[in-house]
């Protein structure tokens, strides 16, 4: 006799795959978390269409979730939507990091943007503005604004590469436990990254730290966010762009102990 699982909330059938092994459950869960996967998707198009397809993405992220019902543990406090939300990024992120696509150009660029702001800051005591960095750059704003979005993408990989490096932390001291969360200066390090990160947000202007939570939090995209700012789409592109350089520049600091 056909089960109805449309009586159970996401979590009871999340415990009732761990107790039955259902097949019929872990089809329904895959079914209910199929917008999650496609919203994720298109969010994050800039970072695969180069070298994949919308459809592509879904795919992998399918059986990203399967993945995930198996090993996700109901007794760790952790929401489900918020731990398969990102293995479903960092799934797209490793496969771009895997491509090497990004020109050598766009690193070139994005590298000696950051080494412009860092002089800039260090000699300044504030951050730069774009027209600042520019001037220092010797190239116009619209040269600068252009070279920002073409890098981008670049800046949102390397700014998650450097969220990786935070939680984990290679200089902290192991101690004998199998839970993290037993080990003080484990928790103590994570707990010090958050606060560094919530900081560095909260040092971000107020259109910026509008678009990060849209983009990061509300998982808008660039067109959508452009719709609730009533901005254009270049221009919030721009205004992530900033954001994001100035966190990666933040942590990265925080993390190399500057």
């Amino acid at each position: 006799m056909e089960q109805d699982l449309s009586q159970y909330t996401n979590e009871e059938l999340l415990i009732k795959y761990k107790h039955t092994k259902d097949i019929t459950i872990k089809h329904e869960l895959v079914m209910r978390y199929m917008n999650m996967v496609r919203s994720i998707s298109i969010q994050m198009r800039d970072v695969y269409l180069s070298f994949a397809q919308v459809e592509d993405i879904v795919n992998e992220g399918v059986l990203t979730i399967m993945n995930g019902i198996e090993k996700f543990d109901p007794d760790l406090n952790v929401k489900f939507e918020t731990y398969i939300s990102k293995r479903i990024r960092g799934m797209i992120i490793d496969m771009a990091r895997k491509q090497d696509w990004i020109p050598r150009s766009v690193r070139k660029n994005a590298k000696e943007m950051d080494n412009a702001v860092t002089e800039l800051c260090n000699r300044l005591g504030r951050f730069p503005t774009p027209q600042e960095t520019a001037d220092h750059m010797n190239i116009s704003l619209e040269k600068y604004q252009e070279t920002l979005g073409k890098s981008n993408v670049y800046s949102v990989l390397s700014l998650d590469m450097v969220l990786e490096a935070g939680s984990d932390n290679k200089k902290m001291v192991q101690l004998p436990s199998i839970n993290e969360d037993d080990q003080p200066e484990d928790h103590y390090l994570q707990e010090e990254f958050k606060e560094v990160l919530v900081s560095a947000i909260n040092n971000l202007k107020e259109n910026e730290q509008k678009v990060i939570s849209l983009y990061y939090m509300d998982e808008l995209n660039m067109k959508e966010i452009a719709h609730v700012m009533s901005v254009s789409e270049p221009r919030i592109s721009q205004i992530h762009s900033n954001a994001i350089q100035k966190l990666r520049l933040h942590l990265t600091n925080f993390i190399d102990g500057k």
